[in-house]
């Protein structure tokens, strides 16, 4: 009876010795749980931390980049402004010289013709007079020549209203109706420009 007794306790203390070995390994296999789902969830965090930190970056850059960009922008407009500025004052400096030049040079024109008509009516071409005056003709005419003075063709030409003006008209055979066959003041121009017609006879 008292074997029994004891069989039973012995049992019974057995059984609670595994029951408490079950909750340890319970509590033990729950809190190893916990442990992982504690150490996932900051995993987690440290990737959401990572991306925030990625994607802050990226904003960062993608910032960057579109200051560059209307730096960039800016710089080559402001260029582009510069290199159009330079152009149109170059432009404006070559026609206040074209237009200054243009209007000296017309001013010489009359000179030029009394020098022309001086050397027709000196007879004496041998005399030194006539050779002072044709020495200082040819320096003048050399001089606007190299600015640009171009005498207009005119002489067995056909008439052209934008480059001679006639003064009169005549029946002549030996030449096609419309030519001109006398000149009586030359027509000058300054490289493309027309400073003065020629004034000429024409055939009719």
């Amino acid at each position: 009876m008292e074997k029994n007794e004891k069989a039973k306790e012995d049992e019974l203390i057995q059984k609670a010795v595994n029951e408490d070995e079950d909750n340890l390994k319970e509590e033990k296999a729950e809190e190893k749980g916990k442990k992982k789902h504690e150490e996932k969830e900051q995993g987690k965090k440290i990737l959401q931390d990572m991306k925030k930190e990625i994607e802050e970056k990226d904003k960062g850059i993608q910032e960057r980049d579109k200051n560059i960009k209307e730096l960039t922008d800016k710089f080559i407009r402001l260029q582009a402004d510069f290199m159009n500025y330079k152009k149109r004052s170059e432009k404006e400096k070559e026609s206040i010289i074209s237009y200054a030049a243009e209007d000296i040079i017309t001013s010489i024109l009359p000179v030029l013709d009394d020098f022309e008509r001086a050397l027709v009516t000196i007879e004496n071409k041998e005399d030194s007079f006539y050779k002072g005056v044709e020495i200082i003709y040819n320096e003048l005419l050399k001089i606007l020549k190299k600015n640009g003075l171009k005498e207009i063709s005119c002489l067995k030409e056909k008439f052209d209203p934008n480059y001679h003006h006639a003064v009169c008209q005549e029946e002549n055979e030996n030449y096609e109706e419309g030519s001109i066959i006398e000149v009586f003041q030359k027509g000058y121009m300054l490289n493309d420009k027309v400073l003065r017609p020629s004034m000429v006879k024409i055939a009719k």
